[in-house]
């Protein structure tokens, strides 16, 4: 009996012992697993440190960013331009005020239709582009010759809003210009058009100067609205603007523009007259309109203290924006006409545009040009002048 409790016991002993034996063997387990699992973690973090701290020996390439702007905003205009005959002084102004902007600046003489510098020749003598706003002007005169308004004839918008031609001139109403375009109709618009020179070149034997383009029927976007408003469907060129702005200018006669190249064609110039437009009564009543967007309206980056008259345009032609701005200054001896087209994405619109003519005519102040003695500086005459070193 004795025998038999003491291998009981014994036994029970055994049984416990194994127990423990087994909890530490399992604690053990643990803690090594336990380790070497932060041990792993502990090399994970390094390698990870390692690799988030490796120098690339490889050059990063940037990411595409989608435009949905087809045309540069930014570009070298100055690209492939021959200045020969060109008033150096003026060209000089042009390509400063352009800066970096894509676009094309022209200036003429209103009183003779003679260029007097082209920068980006090859954007100034392509097919051009819509007018945008700048289709207005002929609007009104076509509208003001068909007596359907005079300057104060206030013309309903929508609701109880009315607006008279200045204010819609100077702040570009679209809802204004639509009106007059469905009260004209398509077959008087497009006569007073072609009467100002749309659809046909400008100049007289410019070599590689293309003619602008007007619809054959109004667009089918829009209708009348939208081509007496945005010019939709029309192709307008910087040469066609500027013979129609010096037209205003000078009281109503359209000239071929002309681009004499060397000294003798500047010495021999003679004035073109295309065909002389019956608007001379009808200039004061738009003018109030072209100086109210300088002054208080769309084009007022060009505000400067002489009088400068001009009209906007901001539309889009697929995928180009563009910013139009036709212009001459109203005071001093010697007027000149100058066109701004910039082309690219948002920052080409016409108040840019007016920014940058603003710039021209501050330029060419500053040179003293529209000072009554002022002569023209040529490439010519810079050879043919002979330079003295007298005190």
């Amino acid at each position: 009996m004795r025998h038999a409790k003491r291998s009981f016991h014994s036994l029970t002993r055994f049984s416990v012992a194994a127990f423990v034996c087994a909890l530490l063997a399992a604690d053990l387990s643990a803690v090594t697993s336990t380790a070497q699992k932060k041990k792993k973690k502990h090399h994970a973090a390094a390698a990870q440190a390692v690799t988030l701290t490796k120098v690339s020996t490889t050059r990063r390439t940037r990411k595409h960013v989608y435009s949905p702007w087809s045309e540069p905003t930014y570009a070298d205009s100055t690209s492939g331009d021959n200045v020969d005959g060109e008033d150096l002084v003026v060209r000089r102004a042009a390509v400063e005020a352009l800066g970096p902007f894509n676009g094309a600046v022209v200036v003429v003489d209103p009183t003779s239709g003679r260029i007097l510098a082209m920068v980006n020749q090859k954007l100034a003598l392509g097919g051009g582009f819509q007018p945008c706003s700048t289709i207005k002007v002929s609007v009104a005169l076509a509208a003001l010759q068909e007596k359907l308004i005079e300057r104060t004839t206030k013309v309903r918008l929508y609701g109880r809003t009315t607006m008279a031609l200045t204010d819609a001139l100077a702040h570009s109403n679209n809802y204004y210009f639509a009106n007059l375009g469905i009260q004209l109709g398509y077959e008087r618009v497009n006569y007073y058009a072609r009467l100002f020179g749309y659809g046909e070149t400008a100049g007289l034997n410019i070599p590689g100067e293309k003619a602008g383009y007007f619809p054959p029927a109004p667009p089918k976007n829009g209708g009348m609205g939208m081509l007496t408003s945005f010019g939709e469907e029309i192709s307008q060129t910087p040469l066609e603007l500027a013979a129609l702005i010096s037209a205003v200018a000078n009281g109503g006669t359209l000239y071929y523009l002309q681009y004499p190249k060397t000294q003798d064609e500047i010495d021999h110039f003679t004035p073109r007259v295309k065909r002389e437009l019956e608007i001379k009564e009808l200039i004061p009543e738009i003018k109030p309109g072209m100086a109210g967007a300088v002054e208080f309206g769309t084009a007022r980056r060009c505000r400067q203290d002489e009088v400068i008259m001009g009209k906007t345009g901001t539309c889009s032609e697929g995928r180009t924006h563009l910013g139009w701005f036709g212009s001459f200054n109203d005071s001093g001896p010697n007027k000149l006409v100058v066109v701004v087209l910039l082309t690219g994405g948002r920052p080409s619109i016409g108040p840019m545009a007016a920014g940058v003519a603003g710039d021209v005519y501050r330029h060419l102040a500053q040179q003293n040009y529209f000072a009554p003695n002022h002569m023209a500086l040529t490439p010519a005459t810079l050879v043919a002048t002979p330079m003295c070193c007298a005190r």
